[in-house]
């Protein structure tokens, strides 16, 4: 009892409150601006906590680090440029619905969704940690290979509309992923004899490029620089009722993609960018009307945001329990554990109880403190629809240079995300999404090193991919994917 009381004094004291408010409004701050990531808020932010005790830094980068998640859904609605990688399934009905109007109500729904699927992975993070990480150990190459794949089928739902454009898409994602050395054997591939191109092009750029360029150069072509910063408009705002009535009515949603994206969190390499396509698709799959899905309905929403926030508290179940990090943000906290005398793994528990139980439980209060700024900062988020264009278009432009720039320091790179950004022009005019592109970029160097490894394991011997009860569950749902997608593709094309 007086444990428990110990870790709840420190938690709400007027210095913890204060920290973990502020980490989390930085947080939001720097996943609202395209090209700061979660990881890279929470690398920024170690060397801050180097003067704090490792209760308080661990404090603060937990916060970084939920912030930052939710804060990409900002600029994915309003602007349909994705803060962060794990906001670009937000795009597809966030965006819609901000251009009918509702952009207060998309991004209360957004923070409501992000919240719930906090609570359920910290939840789980406080009470039922060790036993799910057990879980993870049991991935190896084979099974990482059917996740990354299950991933992939992903992209014949989002294509459902036109499939040949979306795998066209796909191609380009999985092509500029094998640019740079084999990750095997060492050897370059596609370089074209640039020493830049070696460790191959970043997720992140190709975000960047993808969906920031082509929406400024819109912004400047439309010829009405002076009106709003985007076809958005703000007509209503929305009231806690209405958004308290939504929730009621998709609370399975809710739930159902708050622990997927739990799980997603546990397997140490998925995170949150997978998490959300799959959230995503699983709302459209069990809809009562996948065929809105696309045109701004809340559901699609909940399924992204529910789902990349649910894997906040699951990637820091295997680092906790076990040492290994679920995913970038992770990795670099461990950096941030050991810096304060923390070494991860099973004694963490027995060692420094009081320290894990400090950590775990602000990242529950997190969540609320972020449920707090996003529902009563959406009205003010909102008015960005109403800044003028010609001050929006070079801002994003700029603020798109110096956040490729930050990534390695890298003026090449630079170069890079703006002839990436003219492709996702062309793209965009082409009516061809961009998200299978980024889809693919992630998932698809993932899914090619690990059945590489699968089958070295087993000598070349194939059925290796079909051993074990993981991989036949990983299987069956990437038909299930399939045959949905599929069989929406045909739906439309009838209709």
């Amino acid at each position: 009892m007086v444990f428990i009381l110990n870790v709840i004094s420190e938690i709400f004291s007027i210095y913890g409150i204060l920290l973990v408010a502020l980490s989390v409004a930085g947080g939001i701050a720097i996943g609202a601006m395209p090209g700061l990531s979660a990881t890279m808020g929470v690398a920024l932010l170690i060397p801050i906590t180097f003067s704090m005790t490792p209760a308080h830094g661990l404090m603060a980068l937990g916060g970084i680090y939920i912030g930052a998640i939710y804060g990409g859904s900002i600029p994915a609605i309003l602007l349909r440029i994705p803060g962060t990688p794990a906001s670009i399934a937000t795009t597809l009905d966030g965006f819609p619905m901000a251009q009918n109007g509702e952009a207060d109500k998309a991004l209360k729904i957004s923070i409501f969704s992000s919240f719930s699927g906090g609570i359920i992975s910290a939840l789980a993070l406080l009470l039922i940690a060790p036993p799910l990480a057990k879980i993870a150990l049991a991935f190896g190459p084979a099974e990482y290979f059917w996740v990354t794949l299950f991933g992939l089928s992903i992209i014949v739902a989002l294509s459902s509309n036109n499939l040949i454009k979306g795998f066209i898409s796909a191609v380009i994602g999985l092509f500029i992923g094998i640019i740079g050395m084999d990750p095997l054997t060492g050897f370059s591939r596609f370089d074209f004899g640039n020493i830049n191109l070696l460790s191959g092009i970043s997720p992140i750029i190709l975000l960047i490029g993808l969906y920031s360029i082509p929406q400024a150069l819109e912004m400047l072509e439309s010829g009405e620089i002076n009106k709003g910063s985007s076809v958005a408009k703000l007509q209503k705002f929305a009231s806690f009722k209405e958004i308290w009535k939504e929730f009621c009515q998709f609370w399975p949603a809710y739930l159902r993609s708050g622990i997927i994206g739990t799980i997603i969190g546990i397997v140490p390499g998925a995170g949150a960018n997978i998490a959300s396509y799959v959230g995503y698709n699983e709302a459209k799959r069990w809809s009562k009307h996948p065929e809105k899905f696309g045109t701004g309905i809340s559901e699609g929403i909940t399924g992204s945001e529910a789902a990349n926030n649910g894997v906040t508290g699951g990637s820091l179940i295997p680092l906790l329990t076990l040492g290994i990090p679920g995913n970038g943000v992770t990795a670099v906290l461990i950096g941030g554990l050991l810096i304060q005398g923390l070494r991860p793994g099973p004694m963490l528990f027995s060692q420094n109880a009081d320290i894990v139980y400090i950590f775990m439980g602000s990242i529950l209060f997190g969540n609320f403190i972020m449920f707090f700024l996003g529902y009563y900062g959406a009205s003010i988020f909102a008015n960005v629809v109403k800044i003028p264009k010609i001050i929006v278009a070079p801002t994003v432009i700029v603020l798109s240079m110096v956040g490729t720039y930050a990534i390695n320091n890298s003026l090449f790179e630079v170069g890079v995300m703006l002839i990436v950004g003219l492709i996702g022009y062309v793209m965009r005019n082409l009516n061809i999404d961009s998200a299978p592109a980024v889809l693919a970029l992630i998932l698809g160097p993932m899914a090619e090193s690990n059945v590489r490894r699968a089958l070295l394991i087993s000598s070349g011997n194939i059925g290796i991919l079909f051993t074990g009860l993981i991989n036949w569950v990983f299987l069956i749902a990437t038909v299930a994917s399939l045959v949905f997608g599929f069989r929406t593709f045909i739906r439309e094309r009838i209709k």
